[in-house]
């Protein structure tokens, strides 16, 4: 190395103190930041097949139940999306009554706002268990669904599908591109709430008496399929990645 260089090298390690720790401290990313970042991503022409189911069941102390369900799906020979709603359940035997909820629960008007995935389960009663939950299910190199049968009734933009047992009502609604479903339990029990749309994903539940089982679930379900990339697509890919390659390598 000749004299230049040598200079050179040593002016730089001389200046990098008087920067180092400002350059190299943490900074916490501010959350507008966050939102731009994304993860993986999915090449055109491989999601073959795209479906959500949505549903909501609630059971009472007398054994009455009540099960709403909303589902769609989607592939290269859907013409029109539809979502397709079933209310199922049963009365219960008839022996046990279920006394009138008494509890109260307050606030939480805030959850509704939230972004993203939001849960929550309130409860004021004893004995009760709820859960929630959201699952993504992908599946690679399948098959779309062959001959797939939607079963229900056909859910329209601004009309409401409703049904009930014993155990309590169920109203589906869809409106501005999302989904809603609420159910409204017997003998002032509680109630649940799912909706899905504009990114975002809201599952609540109250519960205000004594021993209830209640269980929300929202499943996506995506198929890719094998077909990957063509040598056009690859080379385009990678013309664009040699701008990024530093000179000399």
């Amino acid at each position: 190395m000749n004299t230049r260089r040598w200079l050179t090298v040593m002016c730089l390690a001389a200046s990098v103190p008087a920067y180092a720790s400002s350059a190299f401290k943490p900074i916490e990313l501010k959350d507008s930041e966050m939102a731009e970042l994304r993860g993986r991503y999915v090449m055109p022409g491989r999601i073959i097949s795209f479906g959500i189911v949505m549903s909501s069941t609630w059971t009472n102390a007398a054994g009455a139940t009540v099960t709403g369900t909303a589902n769609m799906q989607v592939s290269s020979a859907t013409v029109t999306p539809q979502f397709y709603v079933q209310v199922t359940g049963n009365d219960g035997t008839g022996i046990a009554k279920q006394p009138q909820g008494t509890g109260t629960v307050i606030g939480g008007a805030g959850l509704g706002t939230g972004q993203g995935v939001t849960q929550s389960v309130r409860a004021a009663g004893d004995g009760n268990t709820a859960s929630n939950g959201v699952d993504i299910n992908v599946t690679r190199n399948g098959l779309a669904p062959a001959n797939y049968v939607q079963s229900g009734q056909a859910l329209m933009a601004g009309q409401p599908i409703t049904g009930g047992t014993a155990a309590g009502q169920v109203t589906v609604t869809a409106n501005n591109g999302g989904l809603q479903m609420a159910l409204q339990a017997s003998n002032n029990q509680g109630n649940v709430v799912q909706q899905i749309g504009g990114g975002n994903v809201l599952q609540g539940t109250v519960i205000q008496g004594n021993s209830n089982f209640v269980n929300n679930m929202t499943q996506l379900n995506v198929v890719l399929g094998n077909n990957g990339l063509n040598n056009l697509t690859q080379n385009l890919n990678l013309d664009q990645l040699k701008g990024l390659r530093p000179s000399g390598y």
